[in-house]
């Protein structure tokens, strides 16, 4: 479930039936990208089962895909409400979805990364108590560009809101298994009850064709030895690193699939887009794709050894509760201490960037090669498996 907190997202009133009974009825807003939007949904579809009727409000363009999504079953128990934007010459509305937007404002956050936040608001100039959780020269100056340009835009109040009993109870994807002093520093800086809820409700079901086809080559290939390659559904790699990542998966010669995006209004034939010949040449050893890819299928296959991703959050848990370890490549925002975070746990190894913030060919051949082939990727899926088994028995006792 993505929402931090109660306020933000999700609503909760009740009705009395003509028969006495009482109907929960629950009002779910998440943040206008598919990412949250479907994890959202797949939390109604449980909640439905238990009785709520659901209210599920985003904008007609995001809503499109999503109607598909519910079967003659919920018809009656999820309604879809479509939030009409102001129509501006520079955001039409095919524009009402951040799914083609540089990511900014409502974030779904770690514990670890929202306590560091939290500090450097509370306790401006006192270093955050965990080393381990840093952010290297270029990721800081990056982190103040986006700061300063956010601060402009922001309520004066907007700090005070987290920081000072605004909220009373925060909801948070994550877990003690994972984040257990995090979550309690967090609690003590914000004197808010931090409540973990695990990663966001699975649903691994699809019909499309071309995912049978996907999910058909796939199971074609060995054990742990394919790697996943994707970097969410609001970051897009500069054509310098796509080349980086394409050259790298070469020199690899590990099987994959990969998920390549553009920006709307941007898009390429994947043959310009990638180096030539690339296609060509790494044959039937991998896929790659140009819409959106079944991750959650793909996680959970036997044949699926890593996974490189931008370490969104969200990608972190669905890998972790899938057990599979994580090659990080974070871009900005929080995803560089995410990934700071997984290498701490010991379910992930890093592609650093040189001091330019440029990745390069050699290291990402061989930091896949050493997750896919040698032991090193061993002692990761191993840790993996043993975090993964702790998180479902801890939500397990919970519930």
């Amino acid at each position: 479930m993505t929402p931090n907190s109660t306020n933000k997202n999700l609503i909760m009133g009740s009705q009395v039936t003509e028969h006495g009974s009482t109907t929960l009825r629950l009002l779910m807003f998440p943040w206008l990208a598919y990412g949250h939007i479907s994890p959202f949904l797949n939390v109604a579809k449980k909640l439905a089962d238990r009785g709520f009727l659901i209210y599920l409000c985003s904008t007609p363009i995001n809503l499109k895909s999503t109607i598909n999504k519910i079967s003659e079953k919920y018809v009656d128990l999820i309604h879809l409400i479509e939030l009409h934007l102001p129509e501006l010459p520079k955001l039409p509305p095919h524009y009402h979805t951040t799914n083609e937007h540089s990511s900014s404002g409502l974030l779904t956050f770690s514990a670890a990364v929202t306590s560091y936040f939290v500090n450097l608001v509370k306790k401006p100039g006192v270093k955050f108590p965990v080393p381990d959780i840093y952010l290297r020269k270029i990721e800081q100056v990056k982190l103040g560009e986006m700061l300063e340009k956010s601060a402009k835009d922001q309520e004066p109040d907007d700090e005070e809101r987290l920081v000072d009993g605004y909220i009373q109870i925060a909801l948070i994807c994550t877990s003690r298994t994972i984040e257990a002093k995090y979550i309690d520093f967090l609690s003590e800086l914000s004197n808010m009850k931090i409540v973990p809820v695990g990663p966001p409700v699975q649903d691994l079901i699809t019909n499309d064709a071309d995912d049978m086809e996907l999910m058909d080559w796939l199971g074609t290939k060995d054990e742990n030895s394919t790697v996943f390659v994707s970097f969410g559904s609001e970051y897009f790699l500069s054509k310098e690193d796509m080349e980086e990542v394409a050259f790298g998966l070469e020199l690899s010669n590990v099987n994959f699939i990969w998920v390549v995006r553009f920006p709307k209004g941007k898009e390429q034939n994947l043959e310009d887009a990638l180096p030539k010949g690339f296609l060509e040449r790494i044959g039937e050893r991998g896929k790659v794709l140009d819409k959106f890819a079944p991750q959650l299928r793909i996680l959970n296959h036997t044949s699926t050894g890593g996974f490189i991703s931008h370490c969104g959050w969200n990608s972190v848990m669905e890998s972790i509760d899938f057990g599979v370890p994580i090659i990080a490549m974070p871009m900005h925002l929080d995803q560089p201490m995410n990934a700071r975070l997984i290498v701490e746990l010991g379910v992930a190894v890093e592609i650093v960037r040189d001091d330019d913030g440029k990745i390069h060919k050699g290291e990402i051949a061989e930091t896949i090669k050493n997750v896919i082939i040698e032991k090193t990727g061993e002692k990761l899926r191993g840790k993996m498996r043993d975090i993964s088994k702790n998180l479902k028995w801890e939500l397990r006792w919970r519930l």
